[in-house]
């Protein structure tokens, strides 16, 4: 490994891709998938980043970003905040004039995330098996530009997030974003609950998924 050991990261891959979710879908994107995450959601389409990678420096990590000659840079995984140098990274992305999101799966604060990163907070609902690792005080650390997420498996998950959005007053504070899980919840049944309730959400689907499938690399 070369360079300072404060300054790398365990990289599962880098590349050059289409955003899939959130407000900027269908955007050119980079994504720098880390390894690694310390959830294990029934419905997980990375489980392949669990393992595996190499150790890459800053530096190098945001040449190959450049290479791309696009202004939008996502930081994935995995889960990248189980990597605490990746807040480095995401300030170096930032000085660097990139518009930065990060991924995470909300089971980590993101108290320390730079402000100008825009964050999309994973909340867990029961259906992932995880929703005893949701870090509930993420909400109210999130603004305008930041989005909270929800994957929806069936009715039970979307009567948990709809009350979670409710209590806490989410799309008064942030985006908020239903997804179904893919295979299992017909996205129109999504759609057709979200508008039966008036809910003010974004409904999804994982555009990539629908261009390449689950591969790594899309």
């Amino acid at each position: 490994m070369n360079g300072s050991r404060d300054k790398q990261l365990k990289i599962f891959e880098i590349f050059h891709s289409l955003q899939g979710e959130s407000n900027l879908s269908g955007l050119p994107t980079v994504f720098v998938r880390l390894t690694g995450c310390p959830l294990r959601c029934t419905w997980c389409d990375t489980e392949y980043a669990f393992h595996g990678g190499s150790w890459v420096h800053f530096d190098a990590i945001i040449a190959e970003v450049k290479q791309h000659n696009t202004p939008y840079v996502c930081v994935t995984g995995g889960e990248p905040l189980a990597q605490k140098r990746v807040l480095g990274l995401l300030d170096a992305l930032v000085d660097e004039g990139f518009t930065v999101s990060l991924e995470t799966a909300g089971s980590i604060s993101v108290a320390e995330v730079n402000p100008a990163v825009i964050k999309v907070v994973d909340m867990k609902a029961p259906g992932s098996g995880e929703v005893g690792k949701n870090h509930y005080e993420n909400l109210s650390l999130l603004s305008a530009q930041d989005q909270v997420k929800f994957v929806i498996a069936d009715a039970a998950d979307y009567q948990w997030s709809k009350d979670l959005i409710v209590e806490h007053q989410l799309t008064e504070r942030c985006q908020v974003l239903l997804s179904p899980v893919a295979d299992v919840l017909n996205p129109t049944t999504l759609a057709e609950w979200i508008l039966q309730d008036q809910l003010l959400v974004r409904f999804q689907i994982q555009l990539h998924k629908h261009l390449w499938g689950d591969q790594p690399g899309t």
